[in-house]
């Protein structure tokens, strides 16, 4: 079983890792959580939809034999290559010097086994690092224990990057079967900018299984900017849990596209421990065979005056599975919250299935809170319409579920992200939508 690999070859990472770090304390800890708690099981409400039985039953090599190199041609279509960015890359799990680019002019863009081993960076390392990402998730106390490498970034009070931030993770197939466990720690100080652009691709038919653990910390006026690519090969698996915490002012925005992979669940979480937060959310999920992905959200209002926005398309052929599960809790004290969330579904396969459920918990009086969902297929009106001018049943389609995706686009706010996954539907949806993307 994976889980008595996990556990043993916990011993062997502790024996390769310096035991004096900052962080030993913390790794065995979390270990110990996960040899209670296991993997989650379909028992558990919160993963009632998603099984990760199969995945349990794979001998997942856990740390990599041999290293493997890349050339920039091979993976150039996977950078966003016609803007320059500042990019970290890793192959295997092992960071690729040749096809990064990292800075420490102004703000530091580097790696999270840096930040973990040297004592410049320790003072930020006791103040943020596991302060927010779950204690009593299992998969999230996983990532901690083996927590070794990663991407570390710091942006000091009053700054920005010259540039936006690309983070790659490459899966080249050098085992059956492998097991990566990447570690984010995202740092924005007061009034200071960041954009980010985060990719998991696997380049191989070989089982991937990524266990990613991401902490973002926007501080007084901060903004923050992710986006999400999930369009990874048919045998990669993600599961990506991303905690943030926001203080007065600050602007976290998190954009997630889902289109290919074999099993994804995003697990993203909101704590706004201020006022005159705002919070956005937002995906596009297009599926097709027997793709799965579950998105589970948590936004908490801890305090008064914020709003939190989540708008979440899903487009389902074939036997692919939706899941959402969407969830605002609005406490005593967070009075004049404004909270809205979304989750509208096409199904165009009889045989393709979501489960949704948005919610709510409010616990004050004074809000302005609301949440729904939709599950419907195309309109044949609108598509009479449409082939009445001429326009082919497969494009009038496409069209029309390009419309049906485009508002969450609108926010985008780098052109050239914008245009690559205007391209990444019309792929996904197999046309030439016929107009300048």
């Amino acid at each position: 079983m994976l889980k008595d690999k996990l556990i043993s070859s916990f011993m062997a990472f502790e024996n390769n890792v310096d035991i004096d770090n900052p962080v030993h304390d913390v790794r065995v800890e979390a270990m110990k959580n996960f040899e209670i708690k296991g993997f989650p099981s379909k028992k558990e409400e919160a993963w009632k939809y998603t099984s990760l039985n199969a995945l349990q039953k794979t001998d997942f090599s856990i740390f990599p034999k041999q290293t493997n190199t890349l050339e920039y041609k091979d993976v150039k279509k996977y950078f966003i290559h016609e803007i320059d960015t500042y990019k970290v890359v890793f192959i295997d799990g092992v960071f690729s010097s040749h096809l990064s680019e990292t800075t420490h002019d102004g703000v530091d863009i580097c790696l999270m086994s840096s930040a973990l081993n040297k004592p410049m960076y320790k003072q930020i390392i006791d103040v943020y690092f596991n302060k927010i990402a779950s204690k009593d998730e299992s998969l999230t106390t996983l990532n901690t224990a083996f927590s070794k490498e990663g991407v570390y970034i710091y942006i000091p009070k009053n700054k920005m990057p010259k540039k936006p931030i690309e983070i790659l993770h490459f899966a080249t197939g050098n085992e059956a079967s492998i097991m990566l466990q990447p570690r984010n720690l995202i740092v924005v100080e007061e009034n200071a900018e960041v954009q980010i652009m985060e990719r998991h691709q696997s380049l191989t038919s070989n089982e991937v299984l990524t266990n990613a653990v991401t902490e973002i910390f926007a501080a007084k006026n901060a903004i923050v900017d992710y986006y999400k690519i999930q369009n990874d090969a048919a045998e990669a698996s993600l599961i990506d849990n991303t905690y943030i915490n926001q203080k007065d002012k600050s602007v976290v925005k998190v954009h997630t596209f889902s289109f290919g992979g074999k099993l994804t669940r995003n697990n993203l979480n909101f704590y706004q421990n201020g006022e005159y937060i705002d919070s956005t959310m937002k995906g596009v999920t297009i599926l097709g065979e027997k793709q799965h992905v579950d998105h589970h959200t948590l936004v908490h209002h801890i305090e008064p005056n914020c709003e939190s926005h989540q708008d979440y398309k899903g487009i389902y052929d074939e036997n692919s599975t939706g899941v959402f599960n969407g969830k605002i809790i609005v406490e005593k004290l967070a009075q004049k919250t404004n909270a809205f969330q979304q989750n509208n579904n096409i199904l165009i396969s009889d045989k393709a299935t979501i489960n949704t459920k948005p919610q709510l918990e409010i616990f004050a009086d004074d809000v302005k809170c609301s949440h729904g969902c939709t599950i419907g297929q195309l309109d044949e009106d609108a598509l009479f319409y449409l082939q009445s001018r001429g326009i082919p049943r497969k494009e009038a389609n496409a069209l029309l579920m390009y419309a049906f995706a485009n508002n969450v686009l609108a926010s985008v706010r780098i052109p050239e992200l914008k245009t690559r996954i205007n391209k990444l539907i019309a792929n996904k949806l197999g046309v030439n939508l016929g107009f300048d993307l």
